[in-house]
């Protein structure tokens, strides 16, 4: 409580006159708190920078594992639509052969019609693919392929992960009414080999017996639009160059099989590290292996990796695996 004082005023008519006020109380100022009072800007319940400093922290933990899980939840994602769009293109190549007497398609990407040695069938995709303006210019271009009568889906000609402007990533295998690559055909006519069982280049569907159809390959997703074929070497243990293995998903890649599924394939470390390039046609990329680089594997994982692409497209390998480099 504040003390109060008198003064004592003299007045003209010789009274007195007596005035009130409070006295001035010196106090010790370490005594006196610097808020007396409670402020609406500071609340006692607030969160002090050490545990702002805490939650940061539990954020950044979180994110660190939420945003690789995302990541790879979108890949598989995108992985089983390019498994169903090989499995439905497979279908469609095996209609094909049943409407025209067995025979398959030609699968040399982009080609077939009148040619400098005559006739040439159909490709499997034709023109409209070959890096259009739009999607409306696919629609409106009649050159769509061979298997576009039994698959006219445009969107599933090219895998989610492909690179932009690209509207065909898959290509068909060598073996599979494509290339003739040496030591898989007998004559210029493209007459076939046959190993034991195995038909090495097979032109027809009852050419697919030894192995059967759930071992002979038939689609592979490249991640890009690609002309011809997927060439893979029968008769030497090394990759061709324009031909690197397709990394697109998680370090591997999509195929599909004759009898009409599809099966995603990781590459071991020495295949995924292969040096790439990247040239283009039409100034659109797409990878070749690095001129420098030796294309033969040198662990025994690069070989089995490149094996059994091999098996896979020509049924056999065509030399003897120990004298691979």
């Amino acid at each position: 409580m504040s003390a109060r004082t008198r003064e004592v005023i003299p007045m003209s008519n010789g009274l007195k006159k007596r005035r009130s006020h409070p006295a001035v109380v010196t106090a010790n100022r370490r005594s006196v708190p610097i808020i007396s009072h409670p402020s609406s800007l500071i609340h006692a319940n607030g969160f002090t920078l050490i545990e702002l400093l805490v939650v940061i922290a539990v954020i950044a933990v979180l994110l660190a594992i939420l945003i690789p899980a995302t990541q790879r939840a979108r890949e598989l994602g995108q992985r089983a639509v390019c498994l169903s769009n090989l499995r439905q293109l497979t279908m469609a190549w095996i209609a094909y052969a049943d409407d025209n007497d067995g025979k398959l398609c030609n699968g040399i990407g982009f080609g077939g019609g009148y040619t400098n040695v005559g006739w040439i069938p159909p490709s499997w995709i034709g023109r409209a693919f070959w890096f259009p303006k739009s999607r409306d210019a696919v629609l409106e271009n009649p050159d769509k392929g061979a298997l576009w009568p039994y698959f006219q889906d445009i969107d599933s000609y090219r895998c989610p992960r492909g690179w932009d402007g690209h509207a065909a990533t898959y290509a068909i295998v060598s073996a599979a009414n494509g290339s003739c690559m040496a030591g898989t055909s007998t004559s210029s006519v493209n007459s076939t080999v046959r190993v034991g069982r195995t038909v090495l280049w097979f032109t027809r569907l009852t050419d697919i017996t030894g192995p059967g159809a759930s071992l002979r390959a038939v689609f592979v997703d490249r991640g890009y639009t690609t002309l011809g074929d997927f060439i893979v070497a029968y008769l030497e243990g090394r990759w061709n160059p324009g031909n690197p293995p397709p990394i697109h998903h998680a370090a591997g890649t999509t195929l599909s099989m004759a009898d009409g599924h599809a099966e995603y394939w990781r590459w071991s470390r020495e295949t995924v590290s292969m040096p790439r390039v990247v040239a283009d046609i039409d100034d659109l990329p797409f990878e070749i292996l690095d001129p420098s680089y030796e294309p033969a594997p040198q662990t025994g994982d690069g070989r089995r990796d490149l094996q059994r692409l091999q098996r896979a497209t020509w049924g056999r390998l065509g030399y003897t695996p120990e004298q691979a480099p």
